[in-house]
C-alpha cells in the first residue's frame, strides 16, 4: 500500500546498489518510481508549494479552466460545421472527456502530484513518453490560454461599444490575419492573470471562485432571455453537413473541455489531494458538460446556424437579436469578460505547475521550479510563461490556435487512458481512493474515442502537431535525457522493468 504520500522505508533504497545509466533504451524507458513522485510533492528550489486548497476549490478551478471557452468563444466556429446538431458535438466532445476523466480521477487520487499526465506516464511508461506528453501539456495549456485570450478581446468590444461607444481598433484588437496588427487586449488579460497569480494560490483560488460564479450567473440569464427567440425552424435540418461535420465540430469543442484536468496539476497545493482531486475532476466535468449543452441548444434555436460564421462574440449578439436592445447584449458580454478572464487564469496555473514538475525532474530548466520563499509559488516560471502566452495571444490566429490545442490535448489524454491499465498491472496494490470502473474496458474506449477524434483534424493541425513534437525530441535528446535527475541521482530509484 502507498503509505499517503510518505518516501518508502530507507531500507528499500539501501538495500539497493546505486544503478547509473545504462544504454540508450534504458535511459528512455527508466521510469521514476511513484514513491518518490509522491514524497517529492511540494519541493521546489529555495521553497515548497504550499497546501491551501480544498475539495471546492479545487473544483472551482476545474471549471473556471473549461467553462467559457466553447460556449463564449469557440461556439461560433462549431456551428457552421455541425449545424444545429452542435449539441450532439457537444456530448461526443463530453463524452470523450468522461472517459478520460475517469482515468485521471483514479491517477489523480494515486499519484496526487503537480505534473498531471506527465508524471502519471514518467510512473508507468517511462522517460521519453513522459517527456512527449509534458511536452503535449506545453501544447495544450500555453496554446490555449493564448487562444481564449484572443476571444477576450471581442467581448471586451462588446462591452466597451454598448457602455461608452467607443472600441478598440482591429488593428490592435484582431489577430494578424483577421485585420489586426497586434492584439492588445490578449496580451493585457494574460498580464492580469499573472498578477493574480504571483499573489498565491490560495488568492488566485478566491479570485477564481468569484468569477466563475459569475460567469454560471451570465450563462443561465443568457438561457431565459434567448429562450423567447427560439424558432423551431432554426433546428432543421438538423445535421446539414453529417456526420463527418458534427465530428469535425465535437473535434475542435473538446477544445473547450481541457479544464477538468487543471484539478490534477494542484496536486501538491490541494490540502487532501487523494480524496478531493478525483471528486473535483468528476464534480466539475458534469456541471459543464451540463451547461454547455443547454446554452448550445438555446444559442441554435435562437438563431439560424448559417449566421454562426465569423462570430466569435456570438451569444451577446443573439441577446441583442432577440430582446432588440442592447443592455442583455451588454450585460452578457461584461459576464463573458470576467468567464474568459478565469479561464486564463486558471489554465495559466496548470501550465506553471506542469513545468515546475518538469524543471524538478531535471527536464527543463532549474528556473521553472524556484519557489518564492514569501508567497510560496513559482515566481519566474509564472512571468516567463505569462510573458510568452501573453505575446502568442496577439500574434496568431484564434482557430489554428483552438484546434493546435485539442490535438495536445487528445494525445495526452489518450497516453493517460494506457497508463491507468499499465499501473493497474504493474502495482495493484496501491492505493487507489477512485477506481476506473470495468476497467481496461472504459479506458480503451477512452483511448479510442481520443485517437478518433485526432483523426477529425485537419492536415494542417497534424503539420503543426508534428513540427512541435519534432522540436520537442531535439530538446529532449539535446537537454532533457542529460540533465534528468534519473541520470544523475539514480539513488533509490532504480529502473523499473
Amino acid at each position: 500500500m502507498l503509505d499517503h504520500g510518505a518516501a518508502p522505508p530507507a531500507a528499500d533504497s539501501s538495500t539497493r546498489p546505486p544503478q547509473r545509466p545504462g544504454g540508450l533504451g534504458t535511459r528512455l524507458t527508466r521510469r521514476k518510481p511513484v514513491e518518490r513522485l509522491v514524497a517529492e510533492g511540494g519541493q521546489g528550489a529555495g521553497g515548497s508549494l504550499r497546501r491551501s486548497l480544498g475539495m471546492w476549490q479545487l473544483t472551482m478551478i476545474s471549471i473556471g479552466a473549461t467553462l467559457g471557452t466553447g460556449i463564449f468563444v469557440v461556439l461560433g466556429e462549431a456551428v457552421p460545421d455541425a449545424g444545429p446538431a452542435v449539441t450532439v458535438s457537444f456530448i461526443i466532445a463530453g463524452l470523450t472527456a468522461l472517459f478520460s476523466a475517469l482515468s485521471y480521477a483514479e491517477l489523480a487520487g494515486t499519484i496526487p502530484v503537480s505534473g498531471s499526465s506527465y508524471s502519471y506516464a514518467y510512473a508507468t511508461m517511462g522517460e521519453l513518453v513522459a517527456w512527449v506528453c509534458g511536452w503535449c501539456l506545453i501544447l495544450e495549456y500555453g496554446v490555449s490560454v493564448a487562444a481564449v485570450a484572443v476571444g477576450w478581446g471581442e467581448y471586451l468590444n462588446e462591452l466597451l461599444s454598448g457602455t461608452i461607444g467607443v472600441t478598440i481598433p482591429d488593428a490592435l484588437a484582431a489577430p494578424p490575419g483577421d485585420g489586426g496588427i497586434f492584439n492588445l487586449p490578449a496580451l493585457l488579460v494574460v498580464l492580469l492573470s499573472m498578477a493574480f497569480l504571483l499573489g498565491g494560490a490560495r488568492e488566485s483560488a478566491r479570485a477564481n471562485t468569484v468569477m466563475v460564479a459569475v460567469k454560471i450567473a451570465a450563462l443561465l440569464l443568457f438561457c431565459s432571455v434567448a429562450f423567447m427567440g427560439i424558432r423551431a425552424g432554426n433546428y432543421t435540418p438538423f445535421m446539414p453537413l453529417g456526420m463527418a461535420g458534427v465530428s469535425a465540430a465535437g473535434a475542435t469543442l473538446f477544445f473547450s473541455y481541457i479544464g477538468f484536468d487543471a484539478a490534477s496539476t494542484a496536486g501538491e497545493e490541494a490540502k487532501n489531494p487523494k480524496r478531493d482531486l478525483p471528486r473535483a475532476i468528476m464534480l466539475s466535468l458534469l456541471i459543464v458538460t451540463a451547461l454547455y449543452v443547454l446554452v448550445a441548444a438555446v444559442a441554435v434555436g435562437a438563431r439560424p446556424w448559417e449566421k454562426f460564421a465569423g462570430s466569435e462574440a456570438s451569444l451577446a449578439g443573439i441577446m441583442r437579436e432577440v430582446t432588440g436592445q442592447t443592455f442583455w447584449g451588454v450585460l452578457l458580454a461584461a459576464g463573458a469578460v470576467i468567464a474568459i478572464a478565469s479561464v486564463i487564469l486558471t489554465v495559466l496555473y496548470g501550465q506553471t505547475r506542469i513545468l515546475f514538475a518538469m524543471s524538478r525532474d531535471g527536464l527543463v530548466p532549474k528556473v521553472f521550479s524556484k519557489v518564492d520563499a514569501r508567497t510560496g509559488t513559482p515566481r519566474a516560471n509564472t512571468v516567463i510563461v505569462s510573458l510568452f502566452c501573453g505575446v502568442l495571444a496577439a500574434a496568431i490566429p484564434l482557430g489554428q490556435l483552438a484546434d493546435a490545442t485539442s490535438i495536445g490535448t487528445l494525445f495526452a489524454f489518450a497516453l493517460v487512458n494506457i497508463a491507468v491499465i499499465v499501473l493497474r498491472r504493474t502495482r495493484p496494490e496501491m492505493e487507489r481512493t477512485f477506481r476506473v470502473p470495468l476497467s481496461p474496458l472504459l479506458p480503451v474506449v477512452g483511448f479510442g474515442f481520443c485517437v478518433w477524434m485526432m483523426g477529425s483534424l485537419d492536415v494542417i493541425t497534424w503539420t503543426v502537431f508534428g513540427v512541435w513534437m519534432a522540436v520537442g525530441l531535439v530538446i529532449y535528446f539535446g537537454y532533457g535525457m542529460r540533465r534528468s535527475r534519473l541520470e544523475s541521482d539514480p539513488v533509490g530509484a532504480p529502473v523499473q522493468k
